[in-house]
C-alpha cells in the first residue's frame, strides 16, 4: 500500500493558491493606483455646470454671427504666443485656454494683449507637447463669444479658429 502525497506536494493546490494571490496583488495594485491617481468626486455644482452648457452653445453661435475667426500661432522654443483676430469684436485682452484632455492640472491660461488692431500677443510659462484643447475668448467675467479648437504641439503652422467648425 502506497502513502498518499502530502498536499503541498500536488498541484492542484498551488494553482488554486495562485489564482486566489493574483487576485489579492491585482486588488491592491488597483487600490494603490486609485489612491494616487484620485481625480476628485463629483462636483456639487453638476447641476449648474450641465445648465451652462447652453451658454456656451450661446457663445459658440454668437461668434458665428460676428463672423470671429483667429489664427494662432505658438512658438514651441520662446513660448510666444501670437494671435490675429479677425471679425466684429476686439476687445482689450483675450483668455487662452489650453485644456490637456486627461489631466486638469496641466491646463494652461494664457491672457493675450493687444498690440494693434487684431494682434494680440502673450508668453506661455514653457514650451507644451501633446493634444490640447484651444478655447479663445474675451478676457471679461461673462464673456459673450468664444471660439475653439485642438492643436499638436509643437507645430509650424498658424492653427485658424473658426466660429463655424469645432476643430479645423
Amino acid at each position: 500500500m502506497t502513502t498518499p502525497r502530502p498536499w503541498y506536494k500536488e498541484f492542484w493546490p498551488w494553482f488554486l493558491l495562485g489564482i486566489l494571490g493574483m487576485a489579492v496583488v491585482m486588488g491592491v495594485t488597483f487600490l494603490v493606483f486609485s489612491i494616487v491617481a484620485f481625480d476628485g468626486t463629483v462636483d456639487d455644482d453638476y447641476y449648474k455646470r450641465g445648465l451652462a452648457i447652453n451658454q456656451v452653445l450661446e457663445q459658440d453661435q454668437h461668434a458665428a454671427e460676428l463672423d470671429m475667426q483667429a489664427n494662432l500661432t505658438i512658438d514651441d522654443l520662446t513660448g510666444d504666443v501670437i494671435v490675429d483676430l479677425q471679425g466684429e469684436s476686439r476687445p482689450e485682452q483675450l483668455r487662452l485656454d489650453l485644456i490637456f484632455p486627461t489631466q486638469g492640472n496641466r491646463d494652461q491660461q494664457v491672457m493675450l494683449e493687444r498690440v494693434r488692431n487684431g494682434h494680440y500677443v502673450g508668453q506661455l510659462p514653457r514650451a507644451l507637447q501633446y493634444r490640447w484643447y484651444v478655447h479663445l475668448q474675451p478676457a471679461v467675467d461673462d464673456p459673450d463669444w468664444r471660439l475653439q479648437g485642438e492643436i499638436e504641439l509643437p507645430r509650424k503652422a498658424p492653427l485658424t479658429l473658426r466660429a463655424d467648425s469645432q476643430t479645423p
